[in-house]
């Protein structure tokens, strides 16, 4: 069945963060675009949605659609909302925008029970192909721009991802692949991730801390 006329179809990414939501939560969707997602969660798992978005014109698209979205930039942080205000916070194909990508991390999951973080994998076979061959970045699979006229800031590939979790004490709870093509793609993709993936994406949240017993109390000495 065709998407209806005020529908617009998913990107694959995008597909897969929604099936990773539970129905009837509460998301915030940074970096939201034209509100895609959150449309589409409201209309199919019946989640709260609201979203940040930058581009003014964008906030003004969402809100003519009845989605609850403002203007704002998240380099300069989310100390507007409190502590576990969602149960799930998205940055979809944005964290390599933002000037302090590990912040954006941070507060995330500082106002959310879990964040599902989606990026473009640098270490993409083609990638690495074309830096051999040519000693240029290539234009394929998702990166169909050149490199002067998108607004990259933070090149990395899926295991410097998740490095950065490790070493932040971050869990990652599930990982998902993608790729274009067919089941070979696929195959390679969730086998070898950090060279055959084109996106990543990546269910996270805090690491708790230990429970550690009570000390016993001393005894008391006459």
């Amino acid at each position: 069945m065709s998407p209806a006329p005020n529908q617009t179809r998913l990107r694959p990414d995008l597909m897969e963060i929604a099936a990773l939501i539970e129905p009837g939560t509460r998301v915030l969707d940074l970096g939201c675009g034209e509100g895609e997602l959150m449309a589409h969660l409201e209309r199919t798992r019946g989640v709260a949605a609201r979203g940040i978005e930058i581009k003014p014109e964008r906030v003004v698209d969402c809100v003519a659609r009845g989605l609850a979205v403002c203007q704002g930039n998240l380099d300069d942080g989310l100390q507007d909302y409190e502590d576990n205000s969602f149960d799930y916070v998205v940055l979809s194909l944005t964290l390599h925008l933002v000037s302090r990508p590990g912040l954006v991390v941070q507060e995330m999951l500082r106002i959310g029970r879990r964040g599902i973080v989606s990026i473009p994998n640098f270490g993409y076979w083609r990638i690495r192909l074309g830096l051999l061959t040519r000693g240029r970045v290539p234009r394929a699979g998702c990166f169909k721009e050149p490199w002067y006229t998108t607004p990259r800031g933070h090149v990395m590939t899926l295991n410097d991802f998740r490095g950065f979790c490790a070493e932040n004490g971050i869990r990652v709870e599930q990982q998902r692949f993608v790729a274009s093509g067919g089941p070979l793609s696929q195959a390679l993709a969730k086998a070898l991730p950090n060279t055959f993936a084109q996106l990543g994406i990546y269910v996270v949240s805090r690491n708790q801390a230990p429970n550690r017993p009570e000390p016993h109390p001393s005894p008391k000495r006459a």
